[in-house]
């Protein structure tokens, strides 16, 4: 619980940093061609970031070093590490001089619209060999962000990603004003994030005793380890952004500006799912590793228990709130300068959209680490291919009837396909259970949002309004909104009967 606070509110001024970090962006770039041939040169190495450090990489890597830790020396665990880091670099650096050459070719895979326009291909391929480096960088950050966490040390890799959003801010406001093509001057703020994050960890590695001197050796068995573990780990903790990249693939086939809207949308649910989702999962992957080292499964239960019912309180509020303040909340943020208001109702239709999927994105973080502490990458890889192969269909079948928020929309459907077939065969295979409680928990959660809702509906004014206000009467008005929503919420729960002690868990 401790743990997961601490990493919720490091998670939160990052979030709050991304969004301050986003409405800049937004009133330099809009929904351009630019801003687009940003959004898709970031998002490469962005998802590949996610796919390998975050995801498969991630989740290979802390049960094989939770065991070290629990049951080899210190210089076992020493050794395991120069091997990882040695190794990581080598095949990071490969895959990074190999996509800087290939640029052109990966704009073109991965937005094969913008191959209408040259000259923002062109761009986009230039952007990309200024920003795909940030992939080895913020691999080695999140290697050492993983062995932190292992030794409980949560504070410092949540905070960590405030740097992106410095450094992307510090660009958008110091370098775009020299740059011919403005959105260049955030490639190089991407560049910069990167290093800057990881020269952060190296200090508090080195306090731990635990800063590796990097030696590649892949026949070292807990390398062998995590490169099996890895390999059908690509699919599994990663799918919700396979499906994400698959949408961007989609929307650049479509009018210009609809990549933007996405990514506007995108980032609104990005907070929440930062602040719990990925928090949660966060905290309870090393605890549930542990507890499986030491043959507690009763203890594994009702850890996930804790962790569904968690995601559960705080993740359905947030998509309600979401789906009700569509409009303000964009309006709030991003209405300045190049976004117009067409823009704002067009990326309110995919938040509504992405808003339905919030509660099954969070399941996956808090769900996946069921399997992964288990050394289990061979099932929610089976998973994540149905996942997948059912987001690509109902993408076809929305993408002509709602466009972007069809593409938004398909990728909610298939999270809530994955997030259950996860939960369905945890239980299936005994691991998870549901603890006592559950009949009144969800009477309680479902009138809390029921007055949320209610409240948030009647006591907001039309959207069209908000567009003729300034800065400040959005920002009251909306706060007025989050607090008296949050109030409403909270102030229900209590008198329902929850308590902070109901969620006390030792990990």
């Amino acid at each position: 619980m401790r743990s997961g606070i601490v990493v919720s509110a490091m998670t939160m001024l990052s979030r709050v940093m991304g969004l301050i970090r986003d409405v800049v962006i937004a009133a330099l770039l809009g929904a351009s061609n630019g801003a687009d041939a940003f959004f898709v040169a970031f998002k490469i190495p962005n998802f590949m970031r996610r796919l390998f450090a975050e995801g498969a990489f991630n989740q290979a890597f802390i049960p094989v070093l939770s065991e070290y830790a629990t049951q080899r020396t210190k210089a076992e665990v020493r050794e395991l590490l120069d091997a990882v880091a040695g190794s990581l670099t080598v095949v990071l650096a490969l895959i990074t001089a190999l996509a800087m050459l290939a640029a052109p070719w990966l704009v073109w895979l991965f937005a094969p619209g913008f191959g209408r326009d040259p000259e923002k291909l062109a761009l986009t391929a230039e952007m990309l060999r200024l920003t795909f480096p940030y992939l080895l960088l913020i691999s080695l950050t999140a290697f050492s962000g993983s062995v932190l966490n292992t030794w409980n040390r949560f504070a410092v890799p949540a905070f960590t990603p405030v740097l992106l959003n410095l450094s992307l801010i510090g660009a958008a406001l110091l370098l775009t004003p020299m740059m011919t093509e403005p959105a260049m001057g955030l490639a190089w703020g991407v560049l910069i994030a990167g290093v800057a994050q990881l020269a952060f960890q190296v200090p508090f590695l080195a306090r731990q005793d635990l800063l590796p001197r990097p030696w590649p050796n892949f026949t070292h068995p807990g390398v062998r380890r995590i490169l099996l573990l890895m390999a059908p780990a690509l699919f599994g903790v990663s799918v919700s952004q396979i499906n994400l990249l698959l949408d961007t693939v989609l929307a650049s086939l479509l009018t210009a500006g609809s990549v933007s809207w996405l990514y506007y949308s995108d980032r609104l649910v990005e907070l929440p799912l930062g602040v719990f989702g990925i928090a949660i999962g966060t905290v309870i992957l090393p605890a549930l590793s542990k507890r499986h080292a030491e043959k507690s499964p009763e203890h594994f239960a009702k850890m996930l228990d804790w962790a569904v019912r968690a995601v559960l309180l705080l993740g359905l509020p947030a998509a309600l709130a979401l789906a009700v303040l569509a409009e303000p909340l964009l309006i709030s943020l991003f209405h300045y300068g190049a976004m117009t208001d067409h823009d704002i109702a067009m990326a309110a239709m995919s938040l509504r959209a992405y808003s339905l999927g919030l509660v099954a994105f969070m399941l996956i973080k808090v769900l996946a680490p069921g399997f992964f502490a288990r050394q289990d990458t061979a099932t929610p890889v089976k998973i994540g291919i149905v996942a997948m192969v059912a987001n690509m269909v109902f993408n076809l079948l929305l993408i002509w009837p709602l466009a972007h928020a069809g593409l938004a929309l398909a990728t909610a459907l298939s999270a809530y396909l994955n997030a259950g077939l996860l939960g369905w065969l945890l239980y299936k295979q005994g691991v998870f259970h549901l603890q006592p409680g559950w009949a009144r928990f969800s009477i309680q959660l479902g009138g809390g949002c029921l007055l949320l809702g209610a409240g948030l509906a009647w006591f907001s004014p039309d959207w069209q309004q908000w567009l003729g206000w300034g800065l400040w009467q959005r920002v009251y008005s909306l706060l007025a909104l989050v607090v008296g929503g949050a109030a409403t919420y909270f102030t229900w729960l209590a008198l329902a009967g929850i308590r902070l002690r109901h969620f006390r868990l030792q990990g």
